[in-house]
């Protein structure tokens, strides 16, 4: 329930808006955030906010709940890629807008909707005067060894294989210190031992096709930390999603691998004359792409997995499908264009 002047009761004006502040005190200053959030409420005539906090056995799905019972006007959430995640599962297809207060690591969708990182008074302030926007969502449904199925939604993207297997082997010690630079130290360390994932995929109900991969990535959006444009034609907003799989058979490959990323997805995929660049380039590529809305991948053996940047062990079975327009994000005003 979206709050206006012009809602009333029966028996006289509704009562004001208020907002849920979500956080993770491990990632925020609390002391900051409930002053900046007290200074808005004064100023815009809101009520008092209702404040959750995350903790290990709730990490924001079900306070999320919470929020939406108390019939809150937006959710401010305050805190990391896992905390964002967690928020953004317990919201889908409710209608409630969430407003971003990025203090993580990666912020990856924070990065991807192009919202600045640790700013507080900002983010507070689109809490009260932004403009909602819909955006997609994915829900995997993972397989795991005993038979047991979980189903999660995301809003970066998931990864199977060294990408996985690099967020499960990063120092979260190292991490808190260099923040995304823990990763490039993982995956130095792990890259000789990492085999190729044998797996059987359909795509929107296609027959069953079988290949080998080093990585798979399924996105709802595109840039990675230290904006790597991964899956370059992913949009948050289209209703699709996109897949990238990486099949270097060598060094070589690696190699191409790397160009792909940086120099066809960093500068030839947004001009038109690279596009057509690319698309006279009859190589065999060690990156292929793929675009749709369900897609079901089956593993020889038990692979490890991550969502948004969070390991979730492993699993011999995906069903992913995109959730069009399932989540609101609330945005400073005038950037809804630029999306």
């Amino acid at each position: 329930m979206l709050y206006s002047d012009a809602m009333a009761t029966a028996g006289g004006a509704a009562d004001p808006p208020r907002l849920a502040v979500i956080a993770n005190p491990v990632k925020v200053d609390m002391t900051d955030l409930r002053a900046a959030v007290a200074a808005a409420e004064r100023e815009h005539g809101w009520g008092a906010s209702l404040w959750l906090e995350t903790t290990l056995d709730d990490p924001g799905q079900g306070i999320a709940r919470e929020a939406i019972e108390a019939e809150a006007n937006a959710v401010l959430v305050a805190g990391g890629d896992g905390t964002v995640r967690a928020v953004s599962e317990g919201l889908v297809d409710s209608g409630m807008p969430m407003v971003l207060l990025p203090a993580g690591t990666g912020n990856l969708l924070a990065r991807n909707l192009g919202i600045s990182v640790n700013r507080t008074k900002d983010a507070v302030a689109t809490a009260f005067t932004g403009q909602d926007h819909a955006v997609d969502a994915g829900v995997a449904t993972i397989t795991r060894e005993d038979g047991t199925e979980e189903a999660h939604a995301f809003v970066v993207m998931i990864g199977i294989g060294l990408d996985a297997k690099m967020i499960a082997a990063t120092n979260d010690e190292l991490k808190k210190r260099v923040g995304w630079l823990a990763y490039v130290e993982a995956i130095a360390r792990i890259f000789k031992d990492v085999n190729a994932v044998k797996l059987t995929y359909t795509l929107d109900g296609s027959p069953e096709r079988s290949t080998s991969a080093h990585t798979v990535l399924i996105g709802n959006c595109g840039a990675l930390p230290g904006g790597v444009l991964i899956l370059p034609e992913a949009e948050i907003d289209d209703g699709l999603l996109d897949v990238v799989a990486m099949r270097p058979r060598n060094l070589w490959g690696w190699i191409r691998v790397g160009t792909a990323v940086v120099w066809e997805n960093g500068v030839l995929h947004k001009t038109r004359v690279g596009r057509r660049i690319m698309a006279a380039d009859k190589r065999v590529r060690a990156l292929r792409y793929f675009q749709g809305r369900h897609m079901t991948i089956s593993f020889d053996r038990p692979e490890d997995f991550e969502i948004d940047g969070e390991g979730m062990g492993l699993v011999t079975k995906l069903d992913v499908r995109v959730a069009p327009a399932a989540l609101i994000v609330r945005i400073p005003k005038g950037e809804r264009e630029r999306l």
